[in-house]
């Protein structure tokens, strides 16, 4: 590698951003990490990059090991409880996913808001909450965003939000779903996972 100026992409060091409000009733745990292709699971999460003059925050989901029920994805320079309320609005607008799907997340203070758990009722999604800082009870996100960071957000400055917008929607909707392999898919895109799932439900 060194030979062709080439070097490895790193992982930034973890940095703790989830903040429950002390008032919030949270949500069962419904996936209890069992974490299977075909089950209908969605997943949500925030991550904050340094932009100028403030952060961005990226909450979405990504495939991982499931088969994607639905996905979203909003972009912002606040953490208020509206950007995962656009995410999630995204995701329902363009997944339609049937009534009872799963959305597991932390415990970040957007996701237990009253807010969110009405959008949520008003979908027919049911919420869900893995254990307090734990990262193993929402890997598969935390693996997307990790992959999101290294691959893409480590390596590039964002000018504007919209810049950084742009990017991000290119590298999930463009790279990450529809060309990236991942192994736990038997080394096929999520894109076509789903498809190739489709069919055999059919």
């Amino acid at each position: 590698m060194r030979g062709a100026g080439l070097v490895g992409c790193h992982r930034r060091r973890f940095t703790t951003t989830t903040q429950r409000a002390a008032t919030a009733t949270p949500a069962p745990d419904r996936v209890q990490r069992q974490f299977v292709a075909g089950r209908p699971i969605g997943s949500g999460q925030r991550t904050s990059r340094p932009l100028p003059p403030g952060r961005l925050p990226v909450p979405g989901g990504g495939a991982g090991r499931l088969q994607p029920a639905y996905r979203g994805l909003a972009m912002a320079d606040h953490l208020r409880t509206e950007l995962v309320l656009d995410a999630l609005a995204m995701a329902i607008g363009t997944r339609r996913p049937a009534a009872g799907v799963i959305h597991h997340s932390d415990h970040g203070c957007q996701y237990t808001s009253v807010a969110f758990g009405e959008r949520c009722q008003l979908a027919g999604v049911l919420p869900s909450l893995g254990s307090v800082g734990d990262c193993y009870d929402n890997a598969i996100t935390e693996s997307f965003f990790a992959t999101l960071e290294c691959e893409l957000l480590a390596r590039q400055h964002f000018p504007t939000l919209a810049a950084a917008r742009l990017a991000v929607f290119d590298f999930i909707e463009g790279f990450y779903n529809t060309h990236r392999r991942h192994s736990a898919l038997g080394y096929q895109s999520p894109a076509t996972y789903e498809r190739q799932a489709a069919a055999c439900a059919a």
